[in-house]
């Protein structure tokens, strides 16, 4: 963590939305080791809680249980903070396309009910965790998602933005390897128990980021955004096939199958769409989306440097770079996921 975010966080009172998540976990063991004054933890699963607070005991952490679909709760738990991390969500896709207006109620309602609270609370920065399914998206929590990340953005309108105290950005990027719900945790299973691995499409290539380089780009743009920009980091992506042979290489070989994709997975995923790219612009080692009301002048001013995204195609997993078998090996080996999964 760069010292200049850790010294915007020094004595500052931060919460987080599912916070018991993988996500959210680790946010809050990162968070630790600086200065911050207060984590609070809202979820709803007691035990998760219960545990966590066993596992990271430390005397910063206070948990609350409730859902980001209650607001009034939101009033309570958003007392006195300054900082939200809105990390809540119904994200597993066959479950979520199985009970879309669950989703629709925790991802959609639930992220509007946060914006509330925020600007009832004065909260000073709110930033989303979104996703690469929420472009052109095919299923049902991309949708979810999408309004997630729509609602943020425009929850301070551009005419209107020195009214309201807080600031909101949006974040979008693409799998965390080993995140719960992740395709790692599950290929480690079923060779470990010798089952058949089972591949969706030999040609499903998905883009990645490790669990620090998530939380370096969450922390980075957080403190870097104005208020309504979309933030994506610059990422590259891997094949399904690479990534089984790597962990076959450190975990043993077993026999594969072929299956169908699940309803509402795409092959390849995108991050910025031909239409978003025309509001794109390049800024170090991440790409903005801005509203198209954004005049160009005051981009520049916000970010000296910044220079307009020249890309021709849509900002896809299949046409950027991909990581090598023996690199995928690295990464997965330092990360420790083989430990957590054992």
């Amino acid at each position: 963590m760069k010292k200049e975010i850790s010294d915007r966080l020094k004595d500052k009172t931060v919460l987080i939305t599912g916070g018991t998540g993988s996500l959210g976990q680790a946010l809050t063991k990162e968070l630790l080791k600086t200065e911050v004054k207060t984590i609070r933890i809202l979820s709803r699963n007691e035990n998760k809680q219960v545990n966590m607070e066993s596992q990271f005991n430390d005397k910063r952490l206070r948990f609350f249980i409730g859902d980001v679909r209650e607001l009034f709760r939101l009033y309570k738990a958003f007392e006195e903070v300054d900082i939200i991390f809105h990390t809540a969500a119904l994200k597993h896709v066959p479950v979520v396309e199985y009970n879309p207006f669950e989703a629709i109620k925790t991802n959609v309602i639930g992220s509007q009910n946060v914006i509330d609270a925020c600007l009832h609370e004065n909260i000073s920065i709110a930033t989303c965790a979104g996703t690469d399914k929420a472009v052109s998206p095919l299923n049902t929590y991309g949708a979810t998602k999408l309004l997630m990340e729509k609602l943020f953005v425009t929850a301070n309108p551009y005419w209107n933005t020195k009214v309201a105290k807080t600031k909101f950005v949006a974040l979008r990027y693409g799998n965390v390897l080993g995140s719960s719900g992740s395709v790692v945790p599950k290929f480690i299973k079923q060779i470990r128990e010798k089952e058949k691995i089972t591949i969706t499409d030999p040609n499903m290539t998905r883009f990645s980021l490790t669990m620090n380089e998530a939380l370096d780009f969450i922390l980075e743009s957080t403190f870097l955004g104005k208020s309504s920009e979309v933030f994506v980091p610059k990422l590259r992506a891997y094949s399904i096939m690479d990534l089984k042979d790597a962990l076959m290489e450190l975990l043993g070989k077993t026999e594969e199958e072929i299956i169908s994709i699940r309803p509402g997975e795409k092959l390849h995923e995108t991050l910025i769409n031909t239409d978003e790219l025309r509001y794109t612009w390049e800024y170090d080692n991440k790409y903005i989306i801005f509203s198209p009301f954004k005049e160009v002048n005051e981009i520049k001013a916000n970010y000296p440097n910044i220079k307009k995204l020249e890309m021709s195609d849509t900002y896809s997993s299949n046409i950027v770079e991909k990581i090598p078998k023996n690199e995928l090996i690295t990464i997965i080996e330092d990360s420790g996921m083989l430990n957590i999964q054992k």
